[in-house]
């Protein structure tokens, strides 16, 4: 076993080695065109989930740093913003094409801070760079409108224009596709920003930034501003309240989401928030079993149930309750392989801090405690470290249990059963949530009996992937404000102007 362990150290020395090595693991922030550190020239590390030993340092910025960056976006945008769309979507184009020629480096730095299998990480950057190619062609497509008026000689004029800085605040289960879904957007509407990437992850959002400068995005167009969580609510203070502050834009928790709403408000600031999710997964007797089987494992598992759209509350229909229980338990079992990320086989990584692990473990934990039955998984792999959480699936999970209200963030699977469609509306529409959500059916009427009754931002019609840079992205009741990727994507990152053109007959 101690051979074992040296053998493992080792290999994961070798590995943080090599991220080290790599062109594209920058140990600096970028403010104004220039890799700098913080002001106070602290540091804090980001460390590898899969054995907690450091990958790098990077500037711990404070308050003081962040208005620096803000103030150099806001000077950039008076330039930027008068730059024409077919300038814009070629810089937005050039920076897809070279994300694209650096995929495995990407790929290993985003493995090695956030503890995702490789081939997800690679899955990541090809659904990232999806953004910047199809806001490249947005870019062009941002239109105005002619209304016809109440008065003859005279016409209304209704024209788009960027709202000025952009405070981008990303997090760190996708931390490369967050950044070019907000950043892509605001760029092809004019904007400017300042990213404060999550704690865990700044080394994707630095390495996706390096490529941008190669492809030519001026200074001061893109600003990084890196911060450990002890300098997060001073330097989150600075991008939600300060002046030059046009709009936030936010991916990440509820709780937190609601903190900056209420500083954005001071301001009376725009805001994109993209929150919490607590998603129903709804399997009908009519469905293809099969079928909903496979986009079970895919709404869970992918990135280890930590995404905010993962099935939460797998709902099933008493009459293939049993089947349905029984078929995922066989493919969890087959298919979810929990291991270090860069190990070829692994589907399953750690979770990606402490923090999380302790909270999937509560809850499960909390659930047995009330009855809940642990058919595969239920704890930590402590054989492979302290983040590795088993692929659980739960089963007699009641109300009283915190796992029935709070989304998991985790690989737990937890299923119920319902009666009859009446009461599957009812329980998946039994949350402030409103993000994603699922059925399964192949009765036309229910399914779009559900898509009209769910209240949620999206509908998942027999298929357990929703995500793309075509559809508008987002939620409803607390899930968020706003929506990303389509042509809605970039809009938010505009204000209207009416003109009204009067006296046209003297």
């Amino acid at each position: 076993m101690d051979l074992l362990r040296v053998s493992a150290a080792r290999h994961f020395q070798l590995f943080t080695t090599s991220c080290r090595n790599m062109h594209l693991l920058k140990k600096q922030a970028y403010v104004n065109g220039e890799w700098v550190q913080a002001s106070s020239n602290a540091v804090f590390p980001v460390l590898n989930p899969a054995d907690d030993s450091v990958i790098a340092e990077v500037p711990d910025m404070d308050a003081a740093d962040a208005k620096t960056a803000v103030d150099a976006a806001s000077n950039t945008f008076k330039t930027w913003k008068n730059t024409t769309v077919k300038e814009r979507s070629y810089i937005l184009r050039k920076w897809n094409d070279i994300c694209l020629q650096n995929v495995d480096h990407l790929a290993e730095i985003m493995t090695a801070e956030s503890g995702k299998p490789l081939a997800e990480s690679k899955g990541e950057i090809a659904y990232g760079t999806s953004f910047l190619e199809w806001f490249a062609d947005t870019a062009r497509h941002i239109n105005g409108e002619i209304i016809p008026g109440p008065w003859p000689n005279k016409k209304i004029l209704v024209t788009r224009h960027p709202l000025g800085v952009v405070s981008v605040i990303t997090p760190w289960n996708f931390p490369f596709a967050m950044i070019t879904r907000k950043v892509g957007a605001l760029m092809a509407a004019g904007c400017t920003c300042v990213i404060k990437p999550s704690e865990d992850t700044p080394l994707t959002a630095l390495a996706a930034v390096e490529l941008a400068v190669q492809a030519g995005v001026p200074k001061g167009v893109i600003n990084v501003v890196t911060s450990s969580r002890k300098n997060a609510a001073g330097v989150g203070k600075v991008m939600c309240e300060d002046p030059a502050v046009g709009c936030i834009s936010f991916t990440g928790s509820t709780h937190v989401g609601k903190i900056l709403y209420g500083m954005a408000a001071k301001g009376i600031k725009r805001v994109s928030l993209e929150l919490g999710g607590n998603a129903p997964f709804i399997v009908f007797p009519s469905a293809d079993m099969e079928h909903a089987l496979d986009h079970a494992m895919l709404a869970k598992f992918r990135n280890n149930g930590q995404a905010c759209v993962a099935g939460n509350r797998f709902l099933i229909h008493e009459s293939v309750f049993d089947k349905f229980v029984e078929g995922f338990k066989g493919r969890i079992g087959q298919k979810c392989v929990l291991g270090p990320g860069n190990k070829e086989g692994v589907t399953c990584g750690p979770l990606v801090n402490k923090a999380q692990a302790e909270k999937v473990t509560g809850l499960v934990d909390d659930a047995v405690a009330k009855g809940a039955k642990v058919l595969l998984g239920g704890k930590i792999a402590k054989h492979l470290g302290d983040k590795f959480y088993e692929s659980t699936l739960l089963v007699d999970v009641k109300p009283d249990m915190a796992i029935y209200q709070e989304e998991v963030f985790g690989p737990v699977a937890v299923c119920y059963k319902f009666k009859d469609e009446a009461e599957a509306l009812e329980v998946a529409n039994s949350t402030r949530s409103g993000l994603a959500s699922y059925v399964f059916t192949k009765d036309l009427g229910q399914a779009f009996r559900m898509s009209e009754k769910l209240e949620f931002g999206m509908v998942g019609i027999n298929d357990g992937i929703l995500s793309s840079c075509e559809p508008p992205f987002g939620g409803i009741k607390e899930s968020g404000i706003g929506r990303e990727g389509s042509k809605h994507g970039v809009e938010e990152y505009t204000d209207l102007k009416y003109t009204l053109m009067s006296a046209l007959d003297k």
